[in-house]
């Protein structure tokens, strides 16, 4: 289990990575658009998912529906892992993208994923770093497998 937690983390940071690319790439180019979208939504799916392991397994938290990205958001800012209102924003938007069959939501989208919503990523990053250092993971993940 501790290596899930631990693989997704570092999954997150690479989808990241890749979503960097995009706040330089030109929209207009070649797959740009599409490839925006994909990291975006792998990156969303993914901070979520690092918001309920560090709830779960760190805070020891277990009153929400933990497949909920929603229920995993509020929780998560009512437990201080985020602060901004703006994470339900990007999940209608990573809602609304997963059936943009025509590319035109990509184009509304592109500028606010690659200004608005990167950021947010980044910051996330940066706080729940603390989480995934290895002192505080050894201990953290001892004291929930005993119980």
């Amino acid at each position: 289990m501790e290596n899930k937690f631990i693989n997704r983390y570092h999954s997150f940071c690479h989808s990241l990575a890749n979503l960097k690319k995009s706040t330089v790439a030109d929209p207009q180019a070649d797959f740009v658009l599409e490839g925006t979208v994909q990291n975006y939504n792998l990156t969303f799916d993914l901070s979520w998912k690092i918001m309920k392991d560090i709830l779960v397994k760190y805070m020891g938290i277990l009153d929400f529906a933990v497949g909920s990205p929603r229920e995993v958001l509020q929780t998560a800012f009512s437990n201080g892992i985020i602060e901004s209102d703006m994470w339900l924003e990007m999940l209608r938007a990573r809602n609304q993208l997963a059936h943009d069959y025509d590319g035109e939501l990509a184009k509304k989208y592109f500028e606010r994923i690659t200004v608005e919503f990167y950021p947010v990523f980044v910051k996330l990053q940066e706080r729940v770093r603390k989480y995934y250092e290895e002192p505080c993971l050894r201990e953290t993940m001892t004291f929930y497998t005993k119980g």
